[in-house]
Protein backbone atom coordinates (compact mmCIF):
# COMPACT_ATOMS: atom_id res chain seq x y z
CA UNK A 1 0.00 0.00 0.00
CA UNK A 2 1.39 3.50 -0.79
CA UNK A 3 2.14 6.16 1.81
CA UNK A 4 -0.94 8.27 1.03
CA UNK A 5 -3.27 5.26 1.35
CA UNK A 6 -1.76 4.20 4.68
CA UNK A 7 -1.90 7.73 6.07
CA UNK A 8 -5.52 8.26 4.97
CA UNK A 9 -6.70 5.03 6.57
CA UNK A 10 -4.84 5.74 9.81
CA UNK A 11 -6.17 9.30 10.09
CA UNK A 12 -9.76 8.26 9.38
CA UNK A 13 -9.56 5.45 11.93
CA UNK A 14 -8.02 7.70 14.58
CA UNK A 15 -10.89 10.16 14.17
CA UNK A 16 -13.47 7.37 14.47
CA UNK A 17 -15.02 8.05 11.07
CA UNK A 18 -16.53 5.48 8.75
CA UNK A 19 -15.90 5.71 5.01
CA UNK A 20 -19.51 6.82 4.55
CA UNK A 21 -19.13 9.63 7.12
CA UNK A 22 -15.89 10.86 5.58
CA UNK A 23 -17.42 10.68 2.09
CA UNK A 24 -20.30 12.88 3.23
CA UNK A 25 -17.87 15.39 4.75
CA UNK A 26 -15.75 15.79 1.62
CA UNK A 27 -18.50 15.20 -0.97
CA UNK A 28 -16.75 12.28 -2.66
CA UNK A 29 -18.14 8.82 -3.27
CA UNK A 30 -17.60 6.13 -0.63
CA UNK A 31 -16.25 3.74 -3.27
CA UNK A 32 -13.75 6.37 -4.47
CA UNK A 33 -12.43 6.86 -0.92
CA UNK A 34 -12.17 3.09 -0.50
CA UNK A 35 -10.04 2.91 -3.65
CA UNK A 36 -7.83 5.72 -2.31
CA UNK A 37 -7.38 3.86 0.99
CA UNK A 38 -6.46 0.62 -0.72
CA UNK A 39 -4.06 2.33 -3.11
CA UNK A 40 -6.08 1.30 -6.17
CA UNK A 41 -6.42 4.91 -7.30
CA UNK A 42 -3.97 7.80 -6.89
CA UNK A 43 -5.01 11.00 -5.17
CA UNK A 44 -4.57 14.51 -6.53
CA UNK A 45 -3.36 17.53 -4.58
CA UNK A 46 -6.90 18.93 -4.54
CA UNK A 47 -8.32 15.69 -3.15
CA UNK A 48 -5.56 15.49 -0.52
CA UNK A 49 -6.16 19.10 0.55
CA UNK A 50 -9.89 18.50 1.01
CA UNK A 51 -9.26 15.35 3.04
CA UNK A 52 -6.62 17.15 5.12
CA UNK A 53 -9.17 19.84 5.99
CA UNK A 54 -11.90 17.32 6.86
CA UNK A 55 -9.55 15.23 9.03
CA UNK A 56 -7.68 18.14 10.59
CA UNK A 57 -4.45 16.60 9.36
CA UNK A 58 -2.51 19.82 8.91
CA UNK A 59 -1.39 19.01 5.37
CA UNK A 60 0.05 15.58 6.14
CA UNK A 61 -1.86 13.90 3.31
CA UNK A 62 -0.84 16.53 0.76
CA UNK A 63 2.78 16.12 1.86
CA UNK A 64 2.77 12.47 0.79
CA UNK A 65 2.02 13.51 -2.81
CA UNK A 66 4.96 15.80 -3.25
CA UNK A 67 6.94 14.61 -6.29
CA UNK A 68 10.10 12.65 -5.64
CA UNK A 69 13.10 14.94 -5.63
CA UNK A 70 16.58 13.85 -6.57
CA UNK A 71 17.22 13.20 -2.85
CA UNK A 72 14.05 11.09 -2.57
CA UNK A 73 15.01 9.09 -5.65
CA UNK A 74 18.54 8.71 -4.29
CA UNK A 75 17.21 7.27 -1.03
CA UNK A 76 15.12 4.79 -2.99
CA UNK A 77 18.20 3.66 -4.93
CA UNK A 78 20.22 3.37 -1.71
CA UNK A 79 17.55 1.05 -0.30
CA UNK A 80 17.70 -1.09 -3.44
CA UNK A 81 21.47 -1.30 -3.22
CA UNK A 82 21.28 -2.27 0.46
CA UNK A 83 18.81 -5.06 -0.33
CA UNK A 84 21.13 -6.36 -3.04
CA UNK A 85 24.11 -6.45 -0.68
CA UNK A 86 22.16 -8.07 2.15
CA UNK A 87 21.10 -10.84 -0.25
CA UNK A 88 24.82 -11.49 -0.88
CA UNK A 89 24.15 -11.60 -4.59
CA UNK A 90 25.09 -9.37 -7.49
CA UNK A 91 21.45 -9.16 -8.59
CA UNK A 92 19.14 -11.02 -6.22
CA UNK A 93 15.43 -11.71 -6.49
CA UNK A 94 14.62 -9.06 -3.87
CA UNK A 95 16.44 -6.36 -5.87
CA UNK A 96 14.58 -7.32 -9.04
CA UNK A 97 11.23 -7.51 -7.23
CA UNK A 98 11.70 -4.03 -5.82
CA UNK A 99 12.80 -2.62 -9.16
CA UNK A 100 9.70 -4.07 -10.84
CA UNK A 101 7.46 -2.58 -8.15
CA UNK A 102 9.20 0.77 -8.57
CA UNK A 103 8.55 0.67 -12.33
CA UNK A 104 4.84 0.05 -11.71
CA UNK A 105 4.69 2.87 -9.16
CA UNK A 106 6.28 5.34 -11.58
CA UNK A 107 4.01 4.22 -14.44
CA UNK A 108 1.03 4.88 -12.17
CA UNK A 109 2.41 8.26 -11.06
CA UNK A 110 2.65 9.30 -14.72
CA UNK A 111 -1.05 10.28 -14.80
CA UNK A 112 -0.78 12.81 -11.99
CA UNK A 113 2.85 13.89 -11.51
CA UNK A 114 4.14 16.58 -13.91
CA UNK A 115 6.68 15.06 -16.32
CA UNK A 116 9.50 17.35 -15.20
CA UNK A 117 8.98 16.18 -11.61
CA UNK A 118 8.79 12.47 -12.42
CA UNK A 119 11.80 12.49 -14.75
CA UNK A 120 14.53 12.64 -12.03
CA UNK A 121 13.14 9.55 -10.32
CA UNK A 122 13.01 7.58 -13.56
CA UNK A 123 16.50 8.74 -14.46
CA UNK A 124 18.01 7.58 -11.17
CA UNK A 125 16.42 4.14 -11.43
CA UNK A 126 17.61 3.73 -15.00
CA UNK A 127 21.11 4.74 -13.96
CA UNK A 128 20.98 2.09 -11.24
CA UNK A 129 19.84 -0.58 -13.71
CA UNK A 130 22.79 0.29 -15.95
CA UNK A 131 25.17 -0.51 -13.07
CA UNK A 132 23.67 -3.99 -12.78
CA UNK A 133 23.68 -4.98 -16.45
CA UNK A 134 27.19 -6.44 -16.30
CA UNK A 135 26.85 -7.92 -12.82
CA UNK A 136 26.85 -11.68 -12.25
CA UNK A 137 23.38 -13.17 -12.54
CA UNK A 138 21.43 -16.06 -13.97
CA UNK A 139 19.88 -15.92 -17.41
CA UNK A 140 16.43 -15.50 -15.84
CA UNK A 141 17.66 -12.62 -13.68
CA UNK A 142 19.37 -11.04 -16.69
CA UNK A 143 16.17 -11.08 -18.72
CA UNK A 144 14.15 -9.60 -15.83
CA UNK A 145 16.70 -6.79 -15.57
CA UNK A 146 16.53 -6.16 -19.31
CA UNK A 147 12.74 -5.91 -19.09
CA UNK A 148 12.98 -3.42 -16.22
CA UNK A 149 15.47 -1.40 -18.25
CA UNK A 150 13.13 -1.50 -21.23
CA UNK A 151 10.14 -0.17 -19.28
CA UNK A 152 12.22 2.55 -17.61
CA UNK A 153 13.73 3.66 -20.93
CA UNK A 154 10.27 3.71 -22.48
CA UNK A 155 8.81 5.75 -19.63
CA UNK A 156 11.74 8.16 -19.76
CA UNK A 157 11.23 8.58 -23.52
CA UNK A 158 7.52 9.24 -22.96
CA UNK A 159 8.32 11.96 -20.43
CA UNK A 160 10.75 13.55 -22.90
CA UNK A 161 8.00 13.48 -25.55
CA UNK A 162 5.65 15.23 -23.12
CA UNK A 163 8.32 17.87 -22.50
CA UNK A 164 8.93 18.29 -26.25
CA UNK A 165 12.54 17.13 -25.91
CA UNK A 166 12.66 15.21 -29.16
CA UNK A 167 16.38 14.32 -29.23
CA UNK A 168 16.26 12.78 -25.75
CA UNK A 169 12.97 11.06 -26.56
CA UNK A 170 14.48 9.46 -29.65
CA UNK A 171 17.57 8.31 -27.79
CA UNK A 172 15.60 6.59 -25.03
CA UNK A 173 13.12 5.05 -27.44
CA UNK A 174 16.12 3.49 -29.18
CA UNK A 175 17.42 2.28 -25.81
CA UNK A 176 14.02 0.81 -24.94
CA UNK A 177 13.87 -0.96 -28.29
CA UNK A 178 17.36 -2.39 -27.68
CA UNK A 179 16.34 -3.68 -24.24
CA UNK A 180 13.17 -5.16 -25.77
CA UNK A 181 15.14 -6.86 -28.52
CA UNK A 182 17.66 -8.38 -26.10
CA UNK A 183 14.84 -9.62 -23.85
CA UNK A 184 12.59 -10.71 -26.76
CA UNK A 185 9.84 -8.59 -25.16
CA UNK A 186 7.39 -7.82 -27.96
CA UNK A 187 5.07 -5.61 -25.92
CA UNK A 188 7.80 -3.13 -25.01
CA UNK A 189 8.85 -3.10 -28.68
CA UNK A 190 5.26 -2.31 -29.68
CA UNK A 191 4.97 0.45 -27.08
CA UNK A 192 8.11 2.03 -28.56
CA UNK A 193 6.39 2.24 -31.93
CA UNK A 194 3.14 3.48 -30.37
CA UNK A 195 5.04 6.23 -28.55
CA UNK A 196 6.73 7.24 -31.79
CA UNK A 197 3.29 7.38 -33.39
CA UNK A 198 2.05 9.71 -30.65
CA UNK A 199 5.08 11.97 -31.12
CA UNK A 200 4.42 12.04 -34.88
CA UNK A 201 0.82 13.05 -34.16
CA UNK A 202 1.90 15.94 -31.95
CA UNK A 203 4.36 17.01 -34.66
CA UNK A 204 1.62 17.00 -37.32
CA UNK A 205 3.04 14.07 -39.32
CA UNK A 206 -0.24 12.15 -39.51
CA UNK A 207 0.71 9.72 -42.30
CA UNK A 208 3.78 8.67 -40.33
CA UNK A 209 1.59 8.25 -37.25
CA UNK A 210 -0.70 5.87 -39.17
CA UNK A 211 2.25 3.79 -40.38
CA UNK A 212 3.87 3.59 -36.94
CA UNK A 213 0.55 2.67 -35.29
CA UNK A 214 -0.03 -0.12 -37.81
CA UNK A 215 3.54 -1.38 -37.35
CA UNK A 216 2.98 -1.42 -33.58
CA UNK A 217 -0.12 -3.58 -34.10
CA UNK A 218 1.93 -6.04 -36.15
CA UNK A 219 4.55 -6.33 -33.39
CA UNK A 220 2.30 -6.34 -30.31
CA UNK A 221 0.94 -9.54 -28.78
CA UNK A 222 -2.79 -9.66 -29.60
CA UNK A 223 -3.83 -9.81 -25.96
CA UNK A 224 -1.60 -6.92 -24.88
CA UNK A 225 -2.39 -3.36 -23.88
CA UNK A 226 0.02 -2.13 -26.55
CA UNK A 227 -2.10 -3.73 -29.28
CA UNK A 228 -5.34 -1.95 -28.38
CA UNK A 229 -3.55 1.33 -27.68
CA UNK A 230 -1.87 1.21 -31.09
CA UNK A 231 -5.27 0.77 -32.73
CA UNK A 232 -6.61 3.77 -30.80
CA UNK A 233 -3.59 5.79 -31.93
CA UNK A 234 -4.27 4.87 -35.55
CA UNK A 235 -7.81 6.19 -35.14
CA UNK A 236 -6.51 9.53 -33.91
CA UNK A 237 -4.20 9.78 -36.92
CA UNK A 238 -7.03 9.06 -39.37
CA UNK A 239 -9.12 11.67 -37.57
CA UNK A 240 -6.43 14.31 -38.09
CA UNK A 241 -6.26 13.30 -41.76
CA UNK A 242 -10.01 13.94 -42.03
CA UNK A 243 -10.89 10.36 -42.98
CA UNK A 244 -14.08 9.88 -40.97
CA UNK A 245 -14.90 6.48 -42.45
CA UNK A 246 -11.58 4.95 -41.37
CA UNK A 247 -11.80 6.77 -38.06
CA UNK A 248 -15.17 5.21 -37.32
CA UNK A 249 -13.96 1.74 -38.31
CA UNK A 250 -11.00 2.00 -35.97
CA UNK A 251 -13.21 3.27 -33.13
CA UNK A 252 -15.49 0.27 -33.65
CA UNK A 253 -12.45 -2.04 -33.31
CA UNK A 254 -11.37 -0.34 -30.10
CA UNK A 255 -14.89 -0.56 -28.67
CA UNK A 256 -15.11 -4.25 -29.54
CA UNK A 257 -11.76 -5.02 -27.93
CA UNK A 258 -12.57 -2.93 -24.84
CA UNK A 259 -15.90 -4.72 -24.39
CA UNK A 260 -14.11 -8.08 -24.27
CA UNK A 261 -11.26 -6.93 -22.04
CA UNK A 262 -11.20 -7.36 -18.27
CA UNK A 263 -10.23 -4.54 -15.95
CA UNK A 264 -6.46 -4.28 -15.41
CA UNK A 265 -4.88 -4.98 -12.05
CA UNK A 266 -3.55 -1.39 -11.96
CA UNK A 267 -6.02 0.81 -13.89
CA UNK A 268 -3.88 3.96 -13.48
CA UNK A 269 -0.80 2.22 -14.92
CA UNK A 270 0.21 4.05 -18.09
CA UNK A 271 1.05 0.79 -19.87
CA UNK A 272 -2.04 -1.17 -18.83
CA UNK A 273 -5.05 -0.40 -21.00
CA UNK A 274 -8.18 0.34 -18.97
CA UNK A 275 -11.45 -0.37 -20.84
CA UNK A 276 -13.04 2.41 -18.81
CA UNK A 277 -10.91 4.87 -20.79
CA UNK A 278 -12.52 3.87 -24.11
CA UNK A 279 -15.00 6.76 -23.93
CA UNK A 280 -12.17 9.23 -23.41
CA UNK A 281 -10.29 7.93 -26.45
CA UNK A 282 -13.50 8.08 -28.49
CA UNK A 283 -14.13 11.68 -27.42
CA UNK A 284 -10.62 12.72 -28.47
CA UNK A 285 -10.81 10.92 -31.80
CA UNK A 286 -14.27 12.20 -32.71
CA UNK A 287 -13.32 15.76 -31.75
CA UNK A 288 -10.23 15.61 -33.94
CA UNK A 289 -12.35 14.30 -36.80
CA UNK A 290 -14.86 17.15 -36.42
CA UNK A 291 -17.62 14.60 -35.84
CA UNK A 292 -20.90 16.08 -34.47
CA UNK A 293 -21.10 13.24 -31.94
CA UNK A 294 -17.92 14.46 -30.24
CA UNK A 295 -19.64 17.09 -28.08
CA UNK A 296 -21.95 14.61 -26.33
CA UNK A 297 -19.20 12.06 -25.77
CA UNK A 298 -16.73 14.68 -24.49
CA UNK A 299 -19.27 16.09 -22.02
CA UNK A 300 -19.99 12.57 -20.78
CA UNK A 301 -16.27 11.87 -20.28
CA UNK A 302 -15.76 15.12 -18.35
CA UNK A 303 -18.75 14.41 -16.11
CA UNK A 304 -17.40 10.92 -15.31
CA UNK A 305 -13.91 12.21 -14.55
CA UNK A 306 -15.12 15.09 -12.39
CA UNK A 307 -17.41 12.76 -10.44
CA UNK A 308 -14.34 10.71 -9.51
CA UNK A 309 -12.59 13.81 -8.20
CA UNK A 310 -9.28 12.72 -9.71
CA UNK A 311 -7.29 12.62 -12.97
CA UNK A 312 -6.87 16.41 -13.41
CA UNK A 313 -4.59 16.05 -16.43
CA UNK A 314 -7.13 13.89 -18.22
CA UNK A 315 -9.93 16.34 -17.37
CA UNK A 316 -7.91 19.20 -18.88
CA UNK A 317 -7.33 17.21 -22.09
CA UNK A 318 -11.02 16.28 -22.27
CA UNK A 319 -11.98 19.95 -22.01
CA UNK A 320 -9.67 20.78 -24.91
CA UNK A 321 -11.38 18.03 -26.91
CA UNK A 322 -14.74 19.52 -25.94
CA UNK A 323 -13.52 22.90 -27.15
CA UNK A 324 -12.66 21.45 -30.56
CA UNK A 325 -16.04 19.72 -30.73
CA UNK A 326 -17.87 22.93 -29.83
CA UNK A 327 -16.03 24.82 -32.55
CA UNK A 328 -17.17 22.19 -35.06
CA UNK A 329 -20.71 22.67 -33.76
CA UNK A 330 -20.43 26.47 -34.26
CA UNK A 331 -20.44 27.26 -30.54
CA UNK A 332 -17.28 29.36 -30.19
CA UNK A 333 -18.33 31.04 -26.93
CA UNK A 334 -18.75 27.66 -25.22
CA UNK A 335 -15.50 26.46 -26.82
CA UNK A 336 -13.70 29.46 -25.31
CA UNK A 337 -15.07 28.64 -21.86
CA UNK A 338 -14.01 24.98 -22.08
CA UNK A 339 -10.52 25.89 -23.29
CA UNK A 340 -10.15 28.55 -20.60
CA UNK A 341 -10.89 25.99 -17.88
CA UNK A 342 -8.36 23.56 -19.38
CA UNK A 343 -5.61 26.15 -19.74
CA UNK A 344 -6.25 27.68 -16.32
CA UNK A 345 -5.94 24.27 -14.64
CA UNK A 346 -2.20 24.30 -15.26
CA UNK A 347 -2.41 20.59 -16.14
CA UNK A 348 -1.65 20.68 -19.87
CA UNK A 349 1.71 19.07 -20.61
CA UNK A 350 3.91 20.71 -23.29
CA UNK A 351 3.16 18.01 -25.89
CA UNK A 352 -0.57 18.86 -25.70
CA UNK A 353 -0.38 22.61 -26.16
CA UNK A 354 -1.01 22.27 -29.88
CA UNK A 355 -4.56 21.20 -28.99
CA UNK A 356 -5.06 24.36 -26.94
CA UNK A 357 -3.55 26.42 -29.76
CA UNK A 358 -6.11 25.04 -32.23
CA UNK A 359 -9.05 25.94 -29.99
CA UNK A 360 -7.68 29.44 -29.39
CA UNK A 361 -7.17 29.96 -33.13
CA UNK A 362 -10.72 28.75 -33.85
CA UNK A 363 -12.20 31.10 -31.25
CA UNK A 364 -10.23 33.99 -32.74
CA UNK A 365 -11.51 33.19 -36.23
CA UNK A 366 -15.05 33.36 -34.88
CA UNK A 367 -14.38 36.95 -33.80
CA UNK A 368 -16.16 36.72 -30.44
CA UNK A 369 -15.44 39.00 -27.48
CA UNK A 370 -13.89 36.19 -25.44
CA UNK A 371 -11.14 35.65 -28.03
CA UNK A 372 -8.75 38.28 -26.70
CA UNK A 373 -8.95 37.11 -23.08
CA UNK A 374 -8.45 33.50 -24.12
CA UNK A 375 -5.41 34.40 -26.20
CA UNK A 376 -3.88 36.31 -23.28
CA UNK A 377 -4.51 33.38 -20.94
CA UNK A 378 -2.99 30.97 -23.47
CA UNK A 379 0.18 33.06 -23.78
CA UNK A 380 0.45 33.45 -19.99
CA UNK A 381 0.39 29.70 -19.40
CA UNK A 382 2.30 28.60 -22.52
CA UNK A 383 5.49 26.75 -21.48
CA UNK A 384 8.85 27.86 -22.80
CA UNK A 385 10.15 26.04 -25.86
CA UNK A 386 12.80 23.39 -25.05
CA UNK A 387 16.34 24.39 -25.75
Amino acid sequence: MDVFAEQLRRLRTERGLSLRELAAAVHYGKSYLHELETGRKPATEAVAARLDNALGAGGRLAATLRPATMDDAGSEIEALELARRVAASDVGAETLDRLERAVDAMAMAYATVPPADLLPRVRRHLDYVSTLVDARKTLVQHRRLLVVGGWLSLLRATLHVDLRQSAAAGAYLSAAAEFAGQAAHHEIAAWCLETKAWEALTDGDYRQAVQLSQHAQEVAPRDSSAFIQAIAQEGRAWARLGDRARTRRVLDRVEHLADHRSDPELPEHHYQYDPAKAHAYAATTLAWAGDPAAEVVARHVIAELEAEGARPRRIASAKLDLGLALLAADKPDEAAAAASEAIGSGRIVPSNWWRAREVVAGVQRAGILEARGLREQFEAFLPAEPV
